[in-house]
């Protein structure tokens, strides 16, 4: 393995701690609630709002603002993402069965009561967030769907393309906030909102912070990072598209990053040259390339065999393999959040349409976690029903166990049933 292109910043030494000042706004909210919220909207989003609560009138009007072509792509994601929580919800089963006579055992699924989706908005407005996280609820069953995302100052309130995709996927209530100060809301209500059962959705350093910090209070999808990618290529691979999407993942935030993990010496160069080219042509090439500088690597593996452990090694949130057998190196990968197979399988398309979800486990956390999907809010819950003739089989079995634990209240109650 040869690294030839490293990052120029290690992100792990620096240290940039949040924790307090989310722990005051959270301190804030739980206290004051809607004024807490309104003061820290006013405060950060540079706007004065009369309530947290959008109205239905809102967003009706919200259509007028965008474009019909906005709408439609907006309507054309958000059926795909549904298809794909549809077919993944089909897998999860329940059963019952008798493990032997008199005990009948199994599990049930109970789609969680109440979710509060969080929906960034940063340099611009991200609708996409909105469809990954609130359609998969619905599909799940959720009784009870919050959106929330930050105000526009231009617009008075939540983008107008936001609100239609929110409107699109289907949440039953919608709220102008963001940060912080907004899980805050959802972990532990306020005078207009009531609190929720489960936080999903991605969010800036604060909003991690929070979130790490009222979990256990609420459920919360994970805590994530940058976003990541890891490119795997080999010299069949177009060295301006590799260059393309590396630049695509860059732009999300200065401190994102992409690793490219090649065999072939050859199109390094022509990699590097491409980004250098490319970046200029884009609006974003300020984030983009500092991203590139600071953060990302190319590293040449000896051959295919290793680049698939040190892409294993790196455990990335996005997986592109660009090779000539995309499939069967493919087949070797185990640690990621999301895999785009081929040379036309852009991480773009996951961003926004092929149908799976963006919200992603980032910091090598796909070792032990997945992404969010329909299954983040649904409860498998065991269940059991027993019989006398079950009882009278089990009893002996369980009163001896209790009786070695020294818990003579479970001997008892078992032995009840003898």
């Amino acid at each position: 393995m040869i690294v030839i292109k490293d990052a120029e910043r290690n992100l792990t030494q620096e240290k940039n701690s949040v924790e307090e000042a989310v722990r005051d706004i959270l301190s804030n909210v739980k206290c004051q609630g809607d004024k807490a919220i309104l003061d820290y909207t006013e405060k950060f989003d540079k706007l004065r709002l009369n309530g947290i609560a959008v109205a239905k009138e809102e967003i009706k009007a919200a259509y007028g603002k965008v474009s019909p072509e906005t709408i439609e792509n907006l309507n054309f994601s958000a059926k795909r993402i549904q298809d794909f929580a549809e077919h993944q919800k089909s897998c999860l089963k329940e059963f019952s069965y008798e493990i032997s006579p008199g005990v009948t055992l199994g599990h049930r699924i109970i789609p969680i009561e109440s979710c509060g989706c969080y929906v960034p908005a940063g340099r611009y407005p991200l609708p996409s967030s909105a469809l990954m996280s609130v359609i998969p609820a619905r599909v799940a069953g959720v009784k009870r769907i919050a959106a929330c995302s930050p105000a526009n100052k231009e617009f008075g309130g939540i983008h107008p393309a936001v609100l239609v995709a929110m409107d699109i996927a289907g949440a039953d209530e919608v709220y102008c906030m963001g940060g912080a100060q907004a899980i805050g809301a959802y972990a532990y209500g306020t005078d207009t909102l009531k609190a929720v059962d489960i936080i999903v959705g991605p969010g800036n350093k604060y909003v991690t912070e929070a979130k790490r910090q009222v979990s256990g209070n609420v459920g919360i999808d994970m805590l994530a990072g940058p976003s990541e990618v890891v490119i795997i290529a080999d010299e069949t691979a177009d060295p301006k598209w590799v260059a393309a999407d590396s630049l695509a993942r860059c732009e999300h935030d200065p401190n994102s990053w992409t690793v490219i993990v090649t065999t072939s010496k050859a199109i390094v160069h022509k990699i590097l040259s491409h980004i250098e080219g490319e970046a200029k042509a884009l609006a974003t090439a300020e984030v983009a390339m500092s991203s590139w500088k600071n953060n990302s690597r190319i590293i040449l593996a000896e051959d295919m065999e290793e680049a698939v452990k040190i892409t294993n090694d790196i455990v990335p949130e996005h997986l592109q393999v660009m090779t000539k057998d995309s499939r069967e190196v493919a087949n070797k990968l185990h640690n990621f959040g999301s895999l785009f197979i081929g040379h036309y399988a852009p991480v773009a398309f996951g961003d926004y349409v092929s149908g799976t979800n963006h919200i992603l486990p980032t910091l090598r956390c796909s070792r032990f976690s997945n992404g969010v999907f329909v299954g983040t809010f649904l409860k498998m819950s065991s269940v059991q029903e027993i019989t006398k003739e079950g009882a009278q089989m089990l009893s002996p079995h369980c009163a001896y166990l209790a009786g070695i634990e020294g818990l003579l209240g479970h001997q008892y109650s078992a032995e009840l049933r003898k």
